[in-house]
């Protein structure tokens, strides 16, 4: 579910929202840290959160800072967090309800931060509550919709849960409440936005592709046996790698 063994191709075809986001995020860092363009740096300059702005009329400070990161290690973090994270949840959800589900619970992240301190004139920005949004469906899944998530992987989701709520209350400069905010906006979108769902299958995604390209339901579930064992194994290893990279760097307060 965590494990990744879809080629590049078949990433960008099976998960399209996912994928999107992340060149949007990786694109703007570049335009606006990298070559500095005077429209993109007009674009951080009014797309910024600002809640005294906010409560100045410019209510589309509420969205904007989702699509914006405070430099690269901010926007590599949580693209690498929607690379992990978005795509089995994009196929169980289908793409309108998962890209409705990351904007809402940007979006209440935002909102938490505005209710909380109305007229507070610092910036805020980043993707950070739309992320914990995802971990919030994910959280009522492990404890609410058994059938849809293994045990192996709630053991995986709870533990970067926990690593997550660490790091949001004890680094520096972590805006807490929009990712508590963002965290209950994914749980309480949950329910209505998971009863059709169904448990993620990489073999889901590669039928309905392989039907596409030639015309037929019929597929072959073995043709990517192979490879799928493989990729598999190393994955796991790799995941579990960055789980232990995290704490470790979560612990010496240094990560970001």
């Amino acid at each position: 579910m965590f494990v990744r063994t879809e080629s590049f191709k078949e990433f960008l075809r099976f998960y399209p929202i996912v994928s999107g986001l992340v060149a949007i995020n990786l694109l703007l860092w570049l335009l606006i840290y990298v070559f500095q363009f005077s429209f993109a740096l007009d674009l951080l300059r009014a797309g910024v959160g600002n809640n005294y702005l906010v409560s100045q009329g410019e209510y589309w400070r509420l969205v904007t800072p989702i699509l914006l990161h405070g430099g690269f290690a901010h926007a590599l973090f949580n693209s690498f967090s929607l690379v992990l994270f978005g795509p089995a949840l994009e196929q169980m959800l289908g793409r309108v309800k998962f890209i409705s589900v990351y904007l809402l619970a940007g979006i209440a992240g935002n909102i938490g931060t505005y209710i909380v301190a109305p007229n507070a004139f610092y910036q805020h920005l980043g993707a950070s509550g739309a992320i914990f949004g995802i971990f919030g469906i994910y959280v009522f899944m492990v404890l609410f919709r058994k059938h849809l998530i293994g045990s192996a992987n709630s053991q995986i989701i709870m533990v970067i849960f926990i690593l997550g709520l660490f790091m949001t209350f004890t680094r520096p400069n972590i805006n807490v409440i929009a990712h508590v905010f963002g965290l209950i906006g994914g749980f309480a979108l949950a329910p209505p936005f998971l009863r059709k769902a169904k448990p993620f299958s990489i073999w889901v995604n590669r039928a309905k592709h392989e039907s596409n390209s030639h015309g037929s339901t019929g597929f072959n579930p073995n043709r990517w046996n192979r490879r799928s064992v493989r990729g598999r194994g190393y994955g796991k290893n790799i995941l579990w790698g960055v789980i232990i990279f995290l704490v470790l760097l979560a612990l010496a307060n240094n990560i970001l």
